[in-house]
């Protein structure tokens, strides 16, 4: 019998689920595969059109506030700390000006965005090239707009990582299980081979709670539904300024930035 390479990779990637990653509270994330893109919410479940991110980065102000944020998320997700940067695995992480918004620098930018730090994470992309690229649909997205990772398909093609323009995609070039201080049982662990990254929490949003990062944010990081005109990520978004990363490229990125203005401005 023929099988072609898409095939192959297709039966490859089913394979995967011998991998032992585990489940738990999000199991049904991890296992379910495509057939995730059509998980019907539970009733206590919080749900939305599409969902968005603003950062306002005005509730930044220590470095503390940054690593709060960071923290609670790389914990929950069980996301390794292996300690050098060849081998990193980030979900939420911070890079300056020059290189969160590339072709928008100027010698006339004010000082203080010049090596401020700004916080990243994956933009769940409306037109998600990471989506397009993955053989084995590893990779997809839901209808709320949230861009999943299905870690029982993964076989460390890295596709995703070259198709994706924001860097929001950490490989696993060894067992990350030894560099976890303290595991979640919550939440499964992965393993060396697999790509991983943030998905707005949906295990939380499952149960009615916002993700881990808006949570420690103390109003840094708002979240909400951006079809919804009454929503608070869109309230914020009419009264002030925002940019978007590489908005230009036409992934329609789900995550905003407000830059200027004061804290009362929010």
């Amino acid at each position: 019998m023929k099988m072609d390479r898409r095939e192959f990779l297709r039966i490859a990637g089913l394979a995967g689920l011998g991998l032992g990653i585990g489940t738990g509270a999000s199991g049904w994330i991890l296992s379910r595969g495509i057939e995730a893109s059509e998980f019907i919410p539970s009733p206590n479940a919080l749900t939305a059109k599409r969902w968005a991110m603003v950062v306002v980065l005005s509730k930044f102000k220590t470095e503390e506030d940054y690593k709060r944020v960071i923290d609670a998320c790389h914990r929950f997700h069980n996301v390794p700390d292996i300690g050098n940067p060849k081998d990193e695995v980030k979900w939420i992480w911070t890079d300056t000006y020059e290189h969160v918004f590339v072709g928008q620098e100027n010698e006339y930018l004010p000082e203080e965005f010049k090596e401020r730090p700004f916080p990243l994470l994956c933009n769940h992309c409306t037109k998600a090239p990471c989506v397009r690229v993955c053989p084995t649909k590893a990779t997809f997205k839901r209808k709320d707009g949230i861009t999943m990772q299905d870690y029982h398909r993964c076989i460390g093609c890295r596709f995703c990582m070259a198709a994706c323009p924001y860097g929001a995609r950490s490989f696993n070039w060894r067992d990350p299980r030894p560099f976890i201080k303290e595991t979640n049982p919550s939440y499964p662990t992965r393993t060396k081979g697999v790509v991983e990254k943030c998905t707005y929490c949906v295990e939380l949003l499952e149960n009615g709670e916002m993700p881990k990062c808006v949570q420690a944010s103390k109003g840094g990081l708002i979240f909400g539904d951006l079809m919804d005109p009454n929503s608070e990520v869109r309230k914020v978004l009419s009264e002030n300024f925002s940019m978007r990363r590489k908005a230009e490229m036409g992934t329609g990125p789900s995550v905003f930035y407000i830059i200027g203005g004061g804290e009362e401005d929010v």
